[in-house]
């Protein structure tokens, strides 16, 4: 977490970081999905200092997850797929589906 957080984000970090955990997933990851969570929040209310595009126009992460919650992860969405494939350089990647991104992406 940034110097400056408020307790609030520190809190929801803890707390993100601690169901990864319980569900298996390894410590690293459980901290940068907590981190990226509670970064795109502070994003989103403002609270950063600079945000991306993708932070302020992609759906919010709580509702991904509620999204998703009956199917497991599924990994990346098409949208992440094809903006790692557009720096990436990948010819052709507007008309490839999620699955030729994934494939191309690797």
């Amino acid at each position: 977490m940034p110097r400056g957080s408020s307790p609030k984000r520190e809190r929801q970090y803890e707390k993100i970081e601690k169901s990864q955990r319980s569900r298996g997933t390894s410590p690293k990851r459980a901290k940068e999905i907590a981190a990226r969570t509670v970064n795109k929040q502070r994003a989103r209310s403002g609270e950063a200092k600079t945000a991306s595009r993708q932070s302020l126009r992609d759906m919010s992460s709580s509702r991904r997850g509620g999204l998703r919650s009956h199917s497991g992860s599924g990994g990346p969405t098409r949208d992440q797929l094809y903006a790692e494939a557009k720096r990436r350089g990948v010819k052709g990647r507007s008309k490839m589906n999620k699955a030729e991104l994934e494939k191309a992406v690797g």
